[in-house]
């Protein structure tokens, strides 16, 4: 599956759980690349797992060497070291990043990325790999073929009962909607614009999240398509999205799952996707991947796009 990209080399910054993601894509797409890690024990984890060597001591280490630098890296750091991880970059000389969700953890963070990009003519895209599910460019040509979305709909629940935020770091952890559930919410813009006029309310609040621990929303977006969100992290509930057109209901619960209902019925029919990739490697990531190394935006969630739709989360959340 090899691909024609500009660059020889790249690195892969970061020696986690994604970055292992990452890794596989690379391998599967035959592109050379180089891991830059920081922490010994997951470098360590990393080497074991994927048989790839890791440069120990992060970017600082990676920057003060000798050797050549890439052009492109793709960036799979925790969420908040991204940020001061791309501006080094960018100043060390990189010049295309592929930068795992959210970008930054929080707009002032994103903003410094911004200028780092702008001074040094730098190009980031932001990894919001849902855009690239089977499932999203199946929904995507029903939308086009009905004539748009009308209105649409997004549950961003997460679940009290789950450890995985307690695990992250407290930062992250209080800014839980920017660094998790904004797939969700990006996935939904992508589709059916972005938000014009709009309002939000919140209540509640948890120990690890206390801003908000419920979420509620409506508007109109860009192309006129009415919306409405909700959430409650202290009450079950899951991820979803409904995307409506003048023909049909479009429903993705899960995620990765395209259901539909034709207007006139009820009954609700599972799409068959092409999914072989989704379910081979983390959903959306290969195809999301290739995109970048050749170049194709079209899908791509893009630094202006998330310095713009990154306040929308804040606002949701009750940051701002």
């Amino acid at each position: 599956m090899t691909i024609a990209v500009p660059e020889e080399d790249l690195w892969l910054v970061g020696a986690g759980p994604m970055a292992r993601d990452h890794a596989d894509v690379l391998d599967a797409l035959e592109v050379s690349y180089e891991v830059i890690g920081r922490g010994g024990g997951s470098a360590a984890t990393f080497e074991d797992a994927t048989g790839m060597p890791v440069l120990r001591g992060g970017i600082d280490a990676a920057l003060a060497g000798n050797g050549a630098r890439p052009s492109t890296a793709i960036v799979a750091v925790g969420v908040e070291a991204l940020a001061p991880t791309v501006v080094s970059l960018i100043d060390g000389g990189i010049r295309r990043l592929l930068v795992e969700k959210p970008g930054a953890i929080d707009s002032t963070s994103l903003a410094q990325v911004a200028m780092a990009a702008v001074r040094c003519s730098a190009e980031v895209v932001i990894g919001y790999n849902r855009r690239y599910y089977a499932a999203t460019s199946e929904a995507r040509s029903m939308i086009a073929e009905d004539g748009g979305a009308v209105s649409c709909g997004f549950e961003l629940s997460e679940w009290p009962h789950a450890t995985e935020p307690t695990e992250a770091d407290p930062a992250v952890r209080r800014r839980w909607l920017v660094a998790h559930s904004s797939h969700v919410v990006d996935l939904a813009f992508h589709l059916c614009g972005r938000p014009t006029d709009w309002s939000s309310w919140r209540a509640g609040s948890l120990a690890w999240h206390p801003d908000a621990a419920r979420f509620a929303g409506s508007g109109v977006t860009d192309q006129g398509v009415t919306f409405g969100y909700h959430g409650d992290w202290e009450a079950p509930g899951r991820w979803g999205l409904d995307v409506l057109t003048l023909r049909r209901r479009l429903t993705f619960r899960p995620m990765e799952e395209l259901r539909v209902t034709e207007i006139g019925s009820l009954d609700e029919q599972r799409v068959d996707l092409d999914d072989e990739l989704d379910r081979r490697f983390k959903p959306g990531l290969l195809e999301q991947t290739k995109a970048f190394l050749v170049g194709d935006r079209t899908h791509a969630c893009t630094l202006n796009d998330q310095l713009e739709l990154l306040t929308v989360y804040e606002t949701i959340a009750g940051y701002r």
